[in-house]
């Protein structure tokens, strides 16, 4: 059996590869089951995540991906991992890219003077790839409007906004794994 890749981009802050994401990749293993190679690197500088910093290990985690490769990334690390993409020049043939908690930056979002997203970043994203938001509506870390934020700058991406979750989702991605499976069937 064929394995499909799936690359999870943690989050930022103190423990968040040990203590706190890695309870969101076990949920997607238990939901997705052993179809699917669930790659979960540790990026560098957790506590103080930078785009700059992140971008060198994020380039070669991408170039390793085989095509159709599904592309998860949780909070900072949605953040960064779309912005990285937007970057990328070449269309890469990846199977979906969800944004999971992600706070947007830019209008109405939040600001930094480290990380720039391009006004027009939707059409920087590579075509035809299917986008998912996904956002807790009791999320008090990034809050759930910045999904919409990320609709108006990403046309055509879905938004799924989840009642009664937290930033990590209740540690429970069964909603998201449901949508990946769903690609499956559609190509």
């Amino acid at each position: 059996m064929v394995k499909r890749q799936l690359l999870f981009v943690q989050g930022g802050g103190a423990g968040a590869h040990d203590e706190w994401d890695i309870k969101l990749v076990d949920s997607l293993r238990a939901e997705l089951g052993p179809r699917y190679d669930i790659r979960y690197p540790r990026m560098p500088g957790e506590d103080e995540p930078t785009s700059a910093g992140w971008k060198p290990a994020l380039d070669k985690e991408l170039a390793a991906l085989d095509h159709r490769a599904i592309l998860v990334g949780h909070s900072v690390g949605g953040t960064i991992l779309v912005n990285v993409l937007a970057a990328h020049q070449e269309a890469r043939p990846f199977g979906g890219i969800f944004l999971i908690a992600a706070p947007f930056v830019g209008k109405g979002g939040w600001s930094t003077a480290e990380l720039k997203p391009p006004a027009d970043l939707g059409k920087r994203l590579p075509r035809g790839v299917p986008i998912h938001l996904f956002h807790g509506l009791a999320d008090t870390t990034a809050p759930p409007g910045h999904a919409h934020l990320y609709a108006r700058a990403i046309p055509g991406a879905s938004v799924h906004l989840l009642p009664d979750r937290d930033h990590q989702l209740n540690n429970d991605l069964k909603e998201v794994s449901t949508v990946i499976k769903s690609l499956d069937h559609e190509g």
